[in-house]
């Protein structure tokens, strides 16, 4: 027996928004509409700002798709510059971060198959965003998502790439 599912219309400003602590969140699609395969969520980023520390996830990939602006990642040791239309894939298992590579706003959807890592984005806004968040609790949230962060890999990665903590769009 198949079951339908109704059809869903997201409009630019629905979903849920929150901030990171450098860049931004809108909820578009969570897991449980998605028989858990995958979750949906943009991304808005203020000009040059870093979105994480140097991070793996051990249980996702992340696929970021770039609407507007010019996004730059760092994957493993190579360095990525997507544009408007690109496709950056991050999968599991691989050291990475990301940032707005451009001095104007950039947007990106972030694909994350399976899902559940969504929620980690809704718990960490939540504690008021990775730079407010007491450690402790931080480092508790990374365990419960099996995410591997090296908070210490900031100011190197603002300086190599001439970046700055983002600001709320």
């Amino acid at each position: 027996m198949s079951v339908t599912t109704p059809a869903k219309v997201i409009g630019p400003q629905d979903g849920t928004s929150g901030f990171l602590g450098s860049i931004g969140v809108r909820f578009m699609i969570d897991g449980s509409e998605a028989d858990e395969r995958f979750s949906l969520v943009e991304h808005p980023m203020s000009p040059r700002a870093l979105a994480a520390p140097l991070h793996r996830h051990n249980r996702e990939d992340e696929y970021s798709y770039v609407l507007e602006g010019s996004l730059g990642a760092l994957l493993g040791d190579e360095v990525v510059v997507g544009k408007p239309g690109d496709l950056i894939f991050k999968p599991r298992g691989q050291w990475h971060t990301f940032w707005n590579a451009g001095d104007t706003p950039a947007r990106i959807l972030e694909i994350i198959s399976p899902a559940g890592f969504e929620d980690f984005f809704a718990e960490l806004d939540g504690l008021g965003g990775a730079l407010q968040a007491p450690p402790d609790a931080l480092a508790d949230l990374c365990a419960r998502y099996d995410l591997d962060m090296q908070p210490d890999t900031v100011p190197d990665l603002l300086e190599r790439f001439g970046l700055v903590i983002g600001e709320r769009l």
